[in-house]
C-alpha cells in the first residue's frame, strides 16, 4: 500500500517519507500499513498511529492526537504545525528523536484506550 503511494512522488519526497516509514517500523514493529482519515497511515491494534501525506507545498505527519502534538510542539520550532499535523519538507525532515517521541506517546495513548 505505501509503495504505491510513494511511487507517485518525487524522489526527494519519496526518500523523506520512506525515512519516516522505516523509523516507524523500527519503533513500532507491530504497526501495520493502512489508511486513516484518507491518508496512508500506520495502524496499531487497529487504531491510527501515524499518518503521512505529500502536497504540492510540503509533507505532513499526522499523529492523530492533538495532545501528542502539544507535547512535542516545543521541539518543532520552525516547523509548520496545526491542531493535527506537522508540516515539513524533504530538505528539513522532522528530527528522528522527535518522531520517536511522537510515536511513543501515541502508542501509550492507544494502549490506554
Amino acid at each position: 500500500m505505501f509503495h504505491e503511494y510513494l511511487s507517485k512522488l518525487s524522489r526527494d519526497e519519496r526518500q523523506a517519507l520512506q525515512t519516516v516509514i522505516d523509523h516507524v517500523r523500527t519503533v513500532a514493529p507491530r504497526a501495520t500499513e493502512g489508511r486513516s482519515y484518507g491518508v496512508p497511515a500506520f495502524l496499531y491494534d487497529g487504531k491510527p498511529l501515524l499518518g503521512f501525506a505529500a502536497t504540492k507545498a510540503h509533507l505532513s505527519l499526522y499523529p492523530f492526537s492533538p495532545q501528542v502534538l502539544e507535547d512535542v510542539k516545543a521541539q518543532l520550532d520552525g516547523f509548520g504545525l496545526s491542531k493535527g499535523a506537522v508540516r515539513f519538507t524533504a530538505d528539513r525532515p522532522v528530527p528522528g528523536e522527535v518522531l520517536t517521541e511522537m510515536i511513543g506517546r501515541r502508542l501509550t495513548e492507544i494502549d490506554g484506550q
